[in-house]
């Protein structure tokens, strides 16, 4: 009985992080874009402000008692906040030099590569039927995407170096957690401002830091306040990726992105009323299918690992 109720308090705090995550994400994605169209904020710099008020939050959260610290060896986790940077700035360019289209099945290329990853390097097995849920959900974005799927080589090669980028740092958040026995406060807590700092070295390479368009360009009292309300929603983003990461794993993470990607898709019809294809249709089907599969594979999966445990003298 005891064990039934932490399973479903597990289960119950699974749910909330991933509502949390659902939410916040459709929320910055859309407080992001009329940041970008009605004001003209760069990218990056966004991104860089998002994260220190993330580090800003927890700070917060930790003087409240929320979290306790944990000492970190700075060292340990610089390649964790270079991959975060290198994962911005490579999405950026595959985003800027590719097709929307392009740059949606690059995307979804991260779930294969991070099953790879964890397959190669760390020694984790997946069973066929996992692997086998991967068809209809890259099959699905091939649908959304194919009339606007256009090759080049240096829009290809910054999608390839997205993607493997992508990879190793979702991958990277999860095995930091066990690794460094933190949760995702204790870690998010130093990795961030460590993250910032390389962005500032990194956002002048792509956008100006003064006059119009920079990051200490005449913003307007109004762009100033959306932007930190947008650093609010992106410190519950932020959050959310990490403990939905710590407490199930990179995969189940990619798997709810593409669930997302299909909830954005239809909300952009339901409430825009956006054209949506026969094509997007039957992507979304195919998507949500392979989605379905995975949910019901894993769960299954887990209670047959459960029996097992509980046969065992």
């Amino acid at each position: 009985m005891a064990e039934k109720m932490i399973n479903f308090a597990a289960n119950r705090g699974i749910i909330a992080g991933l509502l949390t995550n659902l939410l916040s994400s459709i929320c910055i994605v859309f407080i992001n874009k009329w940041i970008y169209v009605h004001y003209g904020f760069p990218n990056m710099t966004l991104t860089l402000v998002h994260f220190v008020i993330t580090w800003l939050g927890l700070y917060i959260c930790q003087k409240m008692d929320i979290f306790s610290p944990k000492s970190i060896p700075i060292r340990r986790i610089v390649w964790l906040a270079l991959s975060f940077c290198g994962f911005v700035a490579f999405t950026n360019l595959s985003l800027q030099n590719n097709s929307i289209g392009t740059y949606q099945l690059a995307k979804a290329m991260t779930t294969p590569v991070i099953i790879l990853i964890q397959t190669l390097y760390y020694k984790k097995t997946f069973s066929t039927k996992i692997k086998l849920t991967l068809v209809p959900i890259t099959l699905g974005v091939i649908l959304n995407s194919y009339y606007d799927v256009k090759f080049n080589l240096l829009g290809t090669a910054f999608a390839s170096l997205g993607v493997l980028v992508t990879s190793l740092y979702q991958v990277w958040v999860g095995a930091k957690q066990h690794e460094l026995q933190v949760n995702s406060m204790q870690l998010l807590y130093y990795q961030a401002p460590l993250s910032s700092a390389f962005l500032l070295c990194i956002v002048p390479l792509f956008e100006p830091l003064t006059g119009d368009g920079g990051i200490f360009g005449p913003w307007s009292l109004p762009t100033l306040a959306t932007v930190l309300f947008s650093g609010v929603v992106a410190f519950l983003v932020n959050l959310s990726i990490y403990w939905i990461i710590g407490n199930t794993s990179a995969v189940t993470y990619n798997m709810f992105g593409h669930f997302k990607f299909c909830i954005t898709l239809m909300g952009g019809y339901v409430l825009f009323q956006e054209p949506l294809s026969l094509n997007q249709a039957l992507g979304i089907l195919c998507t949500l299918a392979g989605i379905l599969s995975y949910t019901h594979i894993k769960l299954m999966e887990q209670e047959e690992g459960k029996s097992r445990l509980a046969q065992r003298p």
